[in-house]
């Protein structure tokens, strides 16, 4: 277990979602949903024909227990797809997160069937045994600027995200538990034994590593455990850079966003 990278920057000031992150020529989509998939295999060909159609480029990963989806592409076109996937069972509520580059970060499209969406390989562990209640990046900033939560406790930041990606940016004083890759939370979190009593709030990029993370915390037996609404991405598009130190890794050519949700490499990396 590590505390938050020291050599971080100072923290970010910028104003929530910069209009043209928002408004450039590609939109960046990043949507996912919890919900059972009888088939996996079979819908890929319908997601992948939908976004091939419409020109996008980037992944879509399928599973059983749900979708996962990052794409890009004009902001029509995405916007066609995404009302596409909200026509398919149970993802009607599928919400998007949206910013914006110069460029598409995607050299290519793939659709994916895998195990899981996120990867924990938790034997036996479901999700909804113990769910996690969720605070919106309004509440939460609130409490970061009050110092406690609305009963007086003081919060504690849990970054679930991999070590590499923390290093980059987080959250001030936010717990890093230095870990490769997610599917190693669940081995540290005997190293947080002494806070089962604490308020605690998870947080990463999107929010879905939290939907596994928060309710594997409440089953271990820690009582006040919060999951940050839509991840670090829908804070910036709420609340900017406020109580934030760095970038956030994203998982394309852009590399990083900074909390306006502005690219850091606005372009297709070198090699890529």
């Amino acid at each position: 277990m590590t505390e938050s990278a020291a050599s971080l920057p100072p923290p970010a000031h910028h104003a929530p979602a910069a209009a043209d992150a928002l408004v450039a020529p590609i939109a960046n989509l990043a949507a996912y949903r919890f919900v059972a998939i009888d088939d996996p295999e079979a819908l890929r060909e319908t997601v992948r024909g939908w976004c091939a159609a419409a020109g996008l480029k980037g992944t879509v990963l399928l599973a059983h227990e749900g979708i996962n989806a990052f794409l890009a592409g004009p902001r029509d076109a995405v916007e066609r797809v995404l009302q596409q996937l909200r026509t398919l069972p149970g993802l009607d509520g599928l919400e998007a997160k949206w910013s914006g580059s110069q460029t598409l970060p995607f050299r290519r499209l793939w659709v994916r069937v895998k195990p899981e969406i996120v990867t924990l390989r938790r034997t036996g562990f479901d999700r909804e045994q113990a769910p996690a209640p969720r605070v919106s990046p309004q509440t939460l900033r609130r409490w970061l600027d009050a110092g406690h939560d609305d009963d007086g406790r003081p919060v504690t930041l849990l970054d679930t995200r991999n070590d590499w990606e923390v290093a980059v940016g987080s959250f001030e004083g936010a717990l890093d538990p230095g870990i490769k890759r997610f599917s190693q939370f669940a081995s540290r979190l005997e190293d947080y034994a002494h806070l089962r009593d604490a308020t605690l709030v998870t947080f990463c990029t999107g929010g879905i590593r939290c939907e596994k993370a928060a309710p594997l915390m409440r089953a271990a037996g820690f009582e006040r455990v919060f999951q940050l609404e839509g991840g670090i991405l829908h804070y910036f598009e709420t609340c900017g850079g406020a109580h934030w130190r760095g970038d956030c890794v994203v998982f394309d050519d852009r590399q990083a966003l900074r909390p306006d949700l502005s690219p850091v490499v606005d372009g297709t990396a070198p090699g890529r």
